[in-house]
């Protein structure tokens, strides 16, 4: 089976060492090479990466769908499959058209929830409990082609995005082997996604990182652990920003003002929320590291009745 993979961060990485060992990939399709750190060196993608060790060609348009030369080498290449996870490109009819049996991309989401560039991360964010990777036939739209095949995973309630991200990428490598034989020998009959039950997973950034201290703890811990590793959960206190890595919900109720500090011990740091009491439990300030609260106190103070903006 020839195959043409299309993708570009390490989410994309087990997927493409599987298939180099169970297939044919003819050549790998990744976003071009970026400058990263303070020394702005170029840096290659993680797929480029594995491409390279495996000896197998790499392509790097800066836009696939309006690249003629790779389009035209894309046609040579005379793929079965486009296999494509996380790619970071959209994909053209033109391009769609090209494989014999289609393209088939790996999602980080049981669709049709959670379409779009972060779905991970909003699955936490929104406090699901079970979330999972869906492979399905591309088509023009965002993550709308029909479904083939799923697979589901218990989301815990401390389970950060990084967790879940790191759980979803191995899985989904054995997903689309199974995919891929079972579809190319007609075993699989695609599924149409319902569009009126779909959501997006918007892009995330910085500005949803800070933290509403109005909304209730359970809302506030499912931010945290969704926005972790990146971009962090932060809140404010005495003018200066503290990042949140790791939280706890208590089963406390209290009737100080949101964002309230009520207490502080080695255990964390308590807060009021809108609803309920949120334990901090994980912290980092400017031009430090992250710390739990008992290291951090050790050193420096926490004071009780602050109010974190």
């Amino acid at each position: 089976m020839n195959i043409v993979f299309m993708g570009t961060p390490d989410f994309a990485v087990p997927s493409l060492k599987i298939l180099i060992e169970e297939f044919n990939v003819s050549a790998v399709f990744t976003q071009p090479d970026r400058k990263k750190g303070r020394g702005k060196k170029l840096a290659i993608t993680p797929v480029k990466e594995i491409a390279l060790e495996n000896n197998v060609p790499v392509y790097q348009p800066v836009k696939l769908r309006t690249d003629e030369e790779c389009i035209k080498a894309l046609r040579d290449l005379k793929p079965d499959f486009i296999v494509v996870v996380a790619f970071g490109q959209i994909l053209s009819k033109e391009v769609l058209d090209i494989p014999k049996y289609g393209c088939i991309n790996l999602h980080g989401s049981l669709l049709p929830k959670y379409r779009g560039s972060a779905p991970i991360q909003h699955s936490i964010i929104m406090g699901e409990k079970v979330s999972g990777n869906t492979t399905m036939l591309m088509d023009v739209g965002i993550d709308t082609g029909d479904m083939l095949l799923k697979d589901q995973v218990e989301v815990k309630e401390d389970m950060t995005s990084g967790e879940l991200y790191d759980i979803l990428k191995n899985k989904g490598a054995d997903l689309l082997v199974d995919t891929l034989k079972k579809y190319s020998k007609g075993e699989i009959t695609p599924i149409k996604q319902e569009d009126d039950k779909s959501t997006h997973a918007s892009m995330l950034n910085k500005d949803m990182a800070k933290i509403d201290w109005s909304k209730t703890s359970e809302e506030i811990h499912n931010l945290i652990r969704g926005l972790n590793p990146w971009p962090v959960a932060y809140t404010s206190y005495k003018d200066e920003n503290m990042k949140i890595y790791k939280s706890q919900v208590l089963n406390k109720e209290s009737t100080k003002s949101p964002g309230t500090i009520i207490n502080v011990n080695k255990e964390g740091i308590e807060i009021s929320c809108g609803k309920g009491v949120i334990l901090l439990e994980v912290i980092q300030f400017p031009n430090g590291k992250p710390l739990s609260v008992a290291q951090y106190i050790n050193g420096h103070s926490i004071e009780e009745q602050e109010i974190l903006k």
